[in-house]
């Protein structure tokens, strides 16, 4: 018999999910990651469940009837805690969804006050003074106002939260977070006898989520990026442990696929292209124009899957974004992307048809249609390849004895990631 979940985490994207579950593992939790919202109970041990939406740029509306779906489900398997999950960058759009599916989540189990911070220092998302910024500066001078979904132009989460929901947004500012646990407290205390509902709090370093989650012991809600998952599991009397991150051996061809056109991204793909690897860019116009550009795509990689030992190789669509505004511009912004989406998910289907069991992802919404397209259910969380990108082991009907997947979100890893992510186990 199963024992009860600690924590139940409902995430707003596929590879936000991963990087929560990673920062869980890395603090002795075992976990697993559902795709979608299970309609079984969980038949395995765990001590927190990650639940992957693909909700982050949906309709608001359709966002929070799937994150309380979700919440439903994670009470019925026992979560004391539930923790939503939203991207270190905060990005949404002006109606949501962070702020709709939290006023939700408040209302459903019955609570008057939560947090949010983005914070995660170790990927250089830092909150001071109520702002966000991303490594040395703002958020909205760090790439992210050029996102193509969800462009960020303000940094300051209490002013970009506010129109999202029908709670009033204060700050717990990094002078309380000095001061301890107690003081944090104290301070949720006072502000919601102000009337705030939900407040922003800042995170300098590491040191501050740890406080902070020794702080939200008894909070029914948390809200957040993945930073304060870090401080979560001592709650439950959970300290670090190698034994949580444990898959099996990893064997098989190798293979990227990126749609991502962030920065770090772009970066990567450059990297791995100055390597001499093999790459192959996907044009979305010949995608538009009735090519098959998926058959392309897989007969490049057979042929150089079999002249290169095992690979990797890389298929991207990743972008600067000048490019992508020009493609948007003859295609629309929801047909280039889907699109897109579609024809990288179904070369990831047809790569792991081929043979390949180890597969990098990059971008959050082609995580979301490659994990669909190999019907991919749930997710054993392994170890950290960079903070907030771990190996995780899955089955799937193109890999019946499994696969090793990441799934990296566009802003996070180093420029080399491609390369050394097969050699982190």
């Amino acid at each position: 018999m199963n024992t009860p979940v600690l924590l139940g985490c409902i995430a707003d994207d596929f590879t936000g999910a991963t990087d929560l579950a990673n920062n869980l593992v890395r603090a002795g939790m075992r976990v697993v990651q559902t795709i979608g919202v299970p309609a079984l109970p969980l038949d395995t041990q765990a001590d927190a469940i990650v639940v992957a939406l693909k909700s982050r740029t949906i309709p608001a509306a359709d966002a929070v009837a799937q994150s309380l779906a979700a919440l439903r489900w994670l009470k019925e398997q026992g979560a004391a805690q539930i923790y939503f999950k939203y991207c270190s960058t905060f990005d949404s759009t002006p109606e949501g969804n962070i702020g709709p599916v939290t006023d939700a989540l408040m209302q459903a189990l019955g609570t008057d006050f939560t947090v949010a911070t983005p914070a995660f220092p170790d990927n250089k998302r830092t909150v001071f003074k109520g702002y966000l910024f991303a490594g040395d500066v703002l958020l909205n001078e760090s790439g992210m106002q050029d996102h193509p979904l969800t462009p960020m132009t303000d940094a300051n989460l209490v002013r970009v939260l506010q129109p999202q929901t029908r709670h009033k947004v204060g700050l717990v500012d990094y002078q309380t977070i000095a001061q301890g646990p107690e003081a944090i407290r104290a301070r949720f205390a006072a502000l919601r006898s102000e009337g705030v509902g939900i407040a922003i709090v800042d995170a300098l370093a590491n040191v501050d989520l740890l406080t902070l989650g020794a702080a939200l012991k008894d909070m029914p809600l948390v809200t957040a990026g993945s930073g304060v998952a870090i401080g979560l599991p001592a709650n439950f009397g959970i300290a670090p442990g190698a034994q949580a991150a444990a898959l099996p051996a990893a064997t098989g061809l190798k293979a990227v696929v990126s749609g991502s056109c962030s920065v770090a991204t772009n970066r990567q793909v450059a990297e791995f292209i100055a390597t001499g690897r093999p790459a192959l860019a996907i044009d979305p116009l010949r995608i538009a124009e009735g090519a098959d550009v998926r058959a392309e795509a897989l007969a490049w990689a057979r042929d150089q899957l079999a002249n290169a030992p095992g690979g990797p190789v890389l298929v991207y669509s990743t972008a600067e974004p000048a490019s992508v505004r020009a493609i948007q511009g003859r295609l629309g912004v929801e047909r280039a992307g889907a699109m897109v989406e579609e024809t990288i998910a179904g070369i990831a289907r047809g790569l792991v048809e081929l043979g390949v069991r180890q597969l990098v992802v990059a971008g959050g919404e082609t995580a979301g249609a490659c994990v669909q397209a190999l019907e991919i259910a749930q997710m054993r969380i392994g170890a950290q390849i960079d903070p907030g990108v771990p190996w995780c082991h899955a089955l799937s009907p193109a890999a019946p004895q499994g696969l090793h997947i990441t799934l990296k979100s566009g802003n996070f890893g180093t420029p080399d990631f491609f390369t050394k992510a097969f050699g982190k186990r």
